[in-house]
């Protein structure tokens, strides 16, 4: 078995914000020549998330929206105890609960196999700084 593993890095200039990242997991993908195995792309931040689903405008803007009803940005300390450390990202902490961690995709013949309208997006949730994702890739 081989395994594969490339980092991708990211600086969203929002809060939040979601980023298509297929086309950069195929490119580690086809980099791995990996054609049968698991591909893992995991946030490696705790306020940032890594998930599959449609690519579509109108639904980012209702998880952004959904998101913010569920878990708003509030820097004070009342509502987040997150925030008595000095931090205003309390908020940031409960969305990437909310979206995962992240994902693993099977590889058949050296491509992604997804569903249908699948793809797989980094979400931010306390943007303004690097933050990087990883791709392990595992196989033959």
């Amino acid at each position: 078995m081989k395994t594969f593993h490339k980092e991708l890095w990211f600086h969203i200039p929002e809060r939040m914000g979601f980023v298509n990242i297929t086309s950069d997991v195929e490119a580690a993908l086809r980099e791995s020549e990996i054609l049968n195995g698991l591909c893992l792309v995991n946030a490696m931040h705790i306020t940032a998330s890594v998930f599959i689903n449609d690519d579509e405008p109108g639904l980012h803007e209702d998880y952004k929206r959904w998101l913010e009803e569920l878990a708003p940005f509030d820097a004070s300390p009342d509502r987040y105890h997150h925030n008595r450390t000095g931090e205003d990202n309390g908020d940031a902490h409960h969305k990437r609960q909310i979206m995962g961690r992240e994902v693993v995709v099977a590889v058949t013949d050296g491509n992604l196999h997804f569903g249908t309208w699948e793809q797989i997006f980094y979400g931010e949730f306390d943007g303004r700084r690097d933050k990087r994702v990883l791709v392990k890739i595992i196989g033959e």
